[in-house]
This record gives C-alpha cells, structure tokens and sequence, in this order.
C-alpha cells in the first residue's frame, strides 16, 4: 500500500516534465517520468504507477501508440492515462480516447485545471481498484462457498448412506470421526436376526398392494427400535432383518440392550399382526439373538457397497431365528449367561442347526425380570 499517488509524466521536452513535477510533488504526490513511450511502457510495467500522463508528441513511440500498447497488454491492471495534447489539433484528441485514452489536458495549461484532472483520474483509479478487489474476494467467497457447499452435499449423501444401516445419531459420530472405524476390524459384538412366520404363503395369496403395505408398517416398526436403542442395521432382505450391537461404536451392556430391543420388537410386532389376521393372514414372528467374535467392514463396489458382519456368530443368530415360532426369542447360553438374572427363560435343550457341527443349548426369553436397570 502506498503512501502517496505515484504519477508518471512522459514528455521528451525536460522543461514540460520539470513543470508538471514541480505542481505534483507540491501536493504530495510521488512522482516518476519517461522521455518517450518506449520508457513509458517499461516505467509502467516496472512501477505500476497510478496515473500517467502522456504527451502525444514524442520520438521512438508517440503517445497515441504508447496507449495503445498499454492498453493491449493484459497482465496490466487498469491505470487512466491523461493525454497532453497541443490545442490546436483536435483530431490528436479524437485519436487519444480512441486509443484508450481517459482524459485530456490541452497545452498550455494551468496548474489548478492540471491538479483537478488529477484528482479526478485518481477518484477514478481508486474506484476502479476497490471494484476490482471487490470482485477478486467475491469470487473468492464463491469458490469458498462452492467448496464448503460441495463438501456438506458429499458430507449429506455420506450421512445419508450410512443412515441406511446405523441409528442417526451413530451415523452422525462416524461423520464427525471419519471412516477409519467402518474398516474391517473384529470385535465381539451381538447379533440380532428377525422374520416373520408365514410371509411365503401370505405373499402367495396376498396381492401386491397388501404385501407392501404390510412390509411397509413391519419395517417402519423396526426400524424405529433399531434407532431407538442405536442398532446397527446390517441389512433387510424382505422379511428378514439382521441387527447389530457393540459395533461399530462401542456401547455398553450390548447383549442387555439388544434383549430389550427384540422384546419390543415382539410385543409391537404381534399387535401388527393381530391386526392381519383379521384379514385372513396367518402371520407370526420370531427373533434369534447371540453373543460372540464377528469381522466387519464395507464390502461391495465404489458405486454401491454396504457394511456387514461375518463370523460364526452371525450365522448362530440366523439359525436361532430359523427355530423360533410365534413370538419366541431364542438366544444361546453364552448370551443366557450374560444376560443373567435380567430375564426369565424357558430353558428349550440342546438344538442341532443347520451349518453347525454341534448341538446348541437353547433358550426362549420369556421376559424381563425387572431388574435389567
């Protein structure tokens, strides 16, 4: 930033540019000069002056050509040029704007209508450069903007895409602390699987309409617990859903919230389906819960990809929810254990499950003791 105006004068005559310095530098302007418009044009590109004033008269390059050059030269930011012309030539005028010119001064002139068009070109310029700067943090707000606004969109459609298997609020966290934790990891964690009894014979008979609208209400029933105690969702196929604690944020007494999860899940979902009955559709539910070791993390292509668990557990589930009939909740010993003394049970004996080698100890949770505070 400068301290003063810096004005170039460009004449070949040395008494004019001593004149014109003299009037200048009395009101404290700063001022370089040129003998020709060759050394105008380098003063110019050196300096970066404020104002030039140039005469039109001048050997090696006139100031008609002068200007125009200047005016041709794009890595030049806008300086007004005040043309010095001889009063009797008025086309050297005309040629003067022409060529770019702002302002002209007619020789001879006094120093009052000189100092006035100086200042004026000066208002000028400053105006011109506040626009300009103006313009320059417009457009850099916008590409600001543009880029913040491009990443909440990304931001949006990622929370949205991870909204389709975590609870909201989880979705939320795994935003703000990135997707280091949705990489495969194994953790021990509990799965929940549930489906409906009957659906095969119900879609058989039922039309189209009928099945939506009731997979419509089955689903938004879940998939309000799922949130509610900060499930994970791992996947819908149909009827079936497939549910998942302690992962991938970490929560406490998983195996007691996923209990408490599938007992609502029971109680809503047999009220639904009394409802269905009473159009003729014999539908029923069942949920199989265990504990136990499982890998998770993405799996899938860049344009569609979805996160899972896999493992023995998972499997374990699965086959539990295949055994249970209306409104039973089969859960292994190991989730018995852990679930202790928070739930009464009816004790169902030793299970052989499809894809499992050995028999499984079984157990049907009838409810909660009132003590799993």
């Amino acid at each position: 930033m400068r301290e003063h105006p810096l004005i170039l004068i460009v004449d070949d005559a040395p008494d004019n540019i001593e004149i014109v310095r003299a009037r200048l530098e009395s009101q404290a302007y700063d001022v370089i000069t040129a003998a020709d418009g060759l050394e105008a044009i380098e003063q110019v590109g050196t300096h970066l002056p404020d104002l030039v004033l140039l005469d039109v008269m001048m050997p090696r390059l006139n100031g008609i050509d002068t200007i125009r050059r200047l005016r041709a030269d794009p890595a030049l930011p806008f300086i007004p040029v005040v043309m010095l012309t001889a009063q009797s030539d008025k086309s050297q005028v005309v040629a003067a704007l022409d060529a770019g010119a702002d302002e002209y001064l007619t020789k001879p002139f006094d120093a009052s209508t000189l100092l006035a068009r100086v200042r004026a070109m000066l208002r000028m310029k400053t105006l011109h450069d506040q626009v300009r700067d103006q313009a320059a943090q417009l457009s850099q707000w916008n590409q600001t903007l543009e880029r913040r606004v491009a990443e909440q969109l990304a931001e949006l459609k990622h929370l949205e895409w991870l909204k389709r298997f975590l609870a909201p609020q989880i979705a939320e966290m795994v935003i703000t602390s990135g997707d280091e934790i949705l990489r495969s990891h194994r953790r021990d964690v509990v799965v929940v699987f549930c489906d409906l009894r009957g659906f095969t014979a119900f879609s058989e008979v039922a039309e189209p309409e009928e099945q939506i609208t009731m997979l419509g209400e089955y689903h938004a029933i879940l998939g309000a617990l799922i949130n509610s105690y900060q499930g994970t969702l791992i996947h819908i196929v149909g009827d079936g859903v497939m549910v998942v604690f302690n992962d991938p944020i970490p929560c406490s007494d998983p195996c007691l919230r996923a209990v408490r999860m599938a007992i609502e899940m029971r109680s809503q979902i047999n009220a639904m389906m009394a409802k269905w009955r009473t159009h003729g559709y014999d539908l029923s539910f069942g949920i199989g819960l265990a504990q136990g070791y499982a890998t998770l993390g993405l799996i899938g292509f860049e344009s569609r990809s979805m996160y899972t668990a896999l493992g023995t557990v998972t499997n374990l589930a699965s086959r539990l929810c295949a055994e249970a009939t209306d409104g039973q909740i089969f859960v292994d010993s190991k989730a018995r254990t852990l679930l202790g003394i928070h739930i009464d049970v009816a004790d169902v004996g030793d299970l052989m499950l499809k894809g499992l080698r050995r028999p499984v100890r079984v157990f049907n949770v009838v409810r909660l003791t009132g003590t799993d505070g």
